[in-house]
């Protein structure tokens, strides 16, 4: 486990991303993943505005009703929005348990190889770029009363995980949590030698410095969102010092001054969580032993711990991530116990007590 140190040093000067820059962010030899689940997603062809010039794919299964969860699942770099349904088994939980699914995706337009720009200050800041275009998804979501306001989270792998952490940052008044999965902190860098400074060697910066990058990304906000963040301890392309990085950014946002936190083993895997005064769980970090870099599922385990199919970046380790997130927002059933009969741990206690903190 990394400690979340406060040290400071200069910020990273900035610059544009070129393709050669792009070519190193992810692994050289990463096949493109494509269509593996799009028979089940729908293609929403305008959804009002698009500065970020982004598909808009969605799942609502049949008899969805009014007022349903919505879950906006960002991919990685050289994935596409079906693939990456089909590898994390997102709309296996959706049709089971009757919440809505929105997959952004990116057009080869925008960047050659998938990634969401999440290192681009144009597209990570409210009201711009791909952050707005993903607001403007979620608005033609919620028309009519088909998704519950209050119940809107996100999740993201890799590049899809820092844009998560942007949408976390810069719409508090939209999204009530988010998992970042293999991701970045919130404005870790801004342009592509930067990035990839981050990805490798991530900045030391006081938790105070941090959490401001975050409070100056939107009005004061009402709420502010619950994150959950997962790293394997073995990832070579975004060095798990980021997720420490991360937990210190947001246990700062909640005000959250014990740095230690509490920690347990989830799952078999090392887990810290944060707790504000009230005892409701904030912010969590899971650490997965032996995890590269991609999303942990568990193919081989039983009902809704086994969705999802191995493939590149969406790599079996023995835990299952996508029922686990979904768990702690409250979209599945809770069950006593965790995986291999292991006690379930405290990740549970997000969705029935948090949720009682989001309304108004």
């Amino acid at each position: 486990m990394h400690h979340l140190e406060a040290m400071s040093i200069p910020p990273l000067r900035p610059s544009r991303i070129s393709l050669s820059d792009l070519m190193r962010i992810r692994p050289a030899s990463a096949p493109v993943v494509t269509g593996a689940g799009d028979g089940c997603l729908e293609e929403v062809a305008s959804f009002g505005v698009n500065p970020g010039n982004l598909r808009m794919l969605r799942y609502e299964p049949k008899g969805l009703p009014p007022g349903a969860p919505l879950v906006v699942v960002l991919h990685g770099c050289t994935q596409k929005a079906g693939g990456f349904d089909a590898g994390t088994g997102w709309s296996s939980l959706a049709q089971r348990h009757g919440f809505a699914l929105l997959f952004p995706e990116q057009r080869a337009a925008n960047n050659s190889h998938g990634c969401f720009n999440w290192f681009e200050s144009a597209d990570v800041t409210r009201g711009q770029g791909e952050a707005a275009s993903i607001r403007a998804m979620v608005a033609t979501m919620a028309r009519n009363g088909r998704i519950d306001p209050v119940r809107v989270f996100v999740t993201g792998l890799s590049a899809g995980g820092a844009m998560a952490s942007a949408l976390l940052a810069t719409y508090p008044d939209v999204f009530a949590a988010g998992a970042i999965i293999a991701g970045l902190p919130y404005r870790c860098a801004t342009g592509g030698q930067a990035a990839l400074s981050a990805m490798h060697h991530p900045a030391r910066r006081a938790g105070s410095q941090w959490g401001d990058l975050v409070r100056q990304a939107s009005p004061v906000p009402q709420r502010k969102p619950t994150v959950a963040i997962w790293h394997g301890d073995a990832d070579m392309t975004v060095a798990p010092a980021n997720a420490a990085a991360h937990a210190s950014q947001w246990c700062d946002v909640h005000g959250l001054r014990d740095m230690a936190g509490m920690e347990d083993i989830v799952d078999g895997v090392p887990h810290r969580s944060w707790r504000d005064a009230q005892g409701v769980l904030r912010v969590e970090l899971y650490t997965v032993p032996g995890l590269g870099h991609g999303v942990p599922i568990d193919p081989t385990a039983s009902g809704d711990r086994g969705v999802g199919r191995a493939m590149p970046y969406v790599l079996p380790a023995g835990v299952a991530s996508t029922w686990r997130i979904a768990r702690s927002w409250g979209l599945v059933p809770e069950a006593p116990t965790g995986a291999h009969g292991l006690p379930s741990g405290s990740g549970e206690s997000l969705a029935a007590r948090t949720m009682r903190t989001l309304r108004p």
